[in-house]
């Protein structure tokens, strides 16, 4: 009896995918691609001996879970249950030690189990093999009601092994649940390579700090979702400062915090994704970019009604950043703009600011410490908000000159501070009608400083 091998792309036996079939002699008589979808959860070792493979609760009260290991997907062992402190097996050297388990979820926040090697690893797979065992290979949805499923899974903030690629990892659920990445690589310092996303539904804090410290990351997966949750992508390449290159953020829908701190630290990121939306949600961007040193262009910023915190803190510490975007908004919010641009050493322009009504803290720290700047832009509101110019301008020490239309000036602290540390002379036009008096000094008109009431 013969069998014809040409067209065959995929042989199966039992749940495991065949990659060749030789003869006795080693001779390679097909061979096959295998969907790496189809392939249990695995760790590959790099270190090119034997090492150990444990798996340890954060705290007692973490989930129990049952993992069983083999090396070639068919002999199955149990590695016990972590109700004790740890479970180990043996990953072969230069090979692979598949895993499988039958769980909700590994753990949450307060509690969790993670994945240590003794050595250098790659790991690969289909992460579905650690919730549904021998039915993994369909799963595109986590177990209902659950969180957290893989929170901390490879964190090295308990893992002192060196995690090197996770380009093979399978992650195939396109609606997640809450949490269900949540610090899974969190202080990977040696990974380099991040697993596809191909996610589509988000759910909140699923991606929260996911990447967080992984030092040596150069590029980030694709984030295809367009509609976002509250929390989703928080933290999520916080200190990645190997990252040159942000992915497409083509998202229009925006929740709460979905973009807080999402790329904080990131020193390698020179250019900034295009933000598209144009209906925001509190605290959307806020410290999106913060403390990115070599960002040099910022996006487009469209909207024009702003909410609750914004915008806060969303370029702060990024000295390199020579021109800030256009500020179109009309409609302002509490905190919307504040210390947005704290810390902006290179900014040599600041953007036209058109609103005439103001909020509470509106303009906060807004340019404190943008050394480089040396006109503010012109002022239009008459009646001044509680703090909305507070610390607005502090530190800026090449700013010389200062235009308002302010003739209300009698709001809660709404000049605190707002020109401490600036130029030692300078031209104050105080436009008001009728023109206030201000104070002499950091909270009024600096010192050393020429008043004008007209142009």
């Amino acid at each position: 009896m013969s069998i014809n091998l040409d067209n065959v792309t995929n042989i199966m036996l039992g749940n495991t995918p065949v990659e060749q079939i030789a003869d006795s002699q080693g001779n390679v008589l097909w061979s096959g691609t295998v969907d790496p979808s189809t392939v249990y959860f695995y760790v590959e070792d790099l270190s090119g001996s034997d090492n150990t493979l444990s798996i340890t609760k954060s705290e007692s009260f973490a989930p129990d879970v049952e993992v069983f290991y083999s090396t070639d997907q068919q002999n199955w062992s149990s590695m016990g249950t972590t109700d004790t402190t740890a479970i180990t097996a043996t990953v072969p050297a230069n090979g692979k030690l598949y895993l499988k388990a039958t769980t909700d979820t590994w753990g949450d926040m307060m509690a969790y189990n993670y994945i240590n090697t003794s050595g250098a690893h790659n790991v690969g797979g289909n992460i579905m093999s650690l919730l549904y065992s021998d039915n993994y290979t369909n799963q595109t949805t986590f177990p209902t009601d659950s969180t957290h499923n893989f929170y901390s899974l490879f964190s090295d903030m308990n893992n002192t092994s060196h995690l090197i690629s996770a380009q093979d990892l399978i992650l195939p659920a396109t609606t997640l649940a809450e949490g269900c990445y949540q610090t899974m690589f969190r202080g990977c310092t040696s990974l380099t390579t991040a697993p596809a996303l191909p996610a589509t539904t988000m759910f909140s804090s699923c991606y929260d700090s996911m990447f967080s410290g992984c030092t040596s990351l150069t590029t980030a997966p694709a984030l295809p979702a367009t509609t976002l949750a509250d929390y989703c992508y928080i933290a999520m390449f916080e200190n990645c400062s190997s990252l040159t290159t942000a992915p497409e953020l083509p998202a229009t829908t925006l929740a709460d915090s979905c973009y807080t701190g999402m790329f904080s630290g990131c020193t390698s990121l020179t250019t900034a994704p295009a933000l598209p939306a144009t209906t925001l949600a509190d605290y959307c961007y806020s410290n999106m970019f913060s403390n990115c040193t070599a960002l040099t262009t910022a996006p487009v910023l469209p909207a024009t009604t702003l909410t609750y915190g914004c915008y806060e803190n969303m370029f702060s510490g990024c000295e390199s950043l020579t021109t800030a975007p256009a500020l179109p908004a009309t409609t302002l919010t509490d905190y919307c703009y504040i210390a947005m641009f704290d810390g902006c050493t290179a900014l040599t322009t600041a953007p036209a600011l058109p609103a005439t009504t103001l909020t509470y803290s509106c303009y906060n720290s807004m340019f404190e410490n943008c050394s480089s700047l040396t006109t503010a832009p012109v002022l239009p509101a008459t009646t001044l908000a509680e703090n909305c110019y507070g610390a607005m301008f502090n530190g800026c020490t090449n700013l010389s000159q200062v235009t308002t239309y302010g003739s209300n000036i009698s709001a809660s602290s709404c000049l605190d501070n707002w020109l401490d540390g600036v130029s030692a002379t300078g031209d104050f036009f105080n436009l008001g009608s009728p023109a206030p008096s201000y104070p002499s000094g950091a909270s009024g008109i600096p010192s050393g400083w020429t008043e004008h009431t007209s142009l």
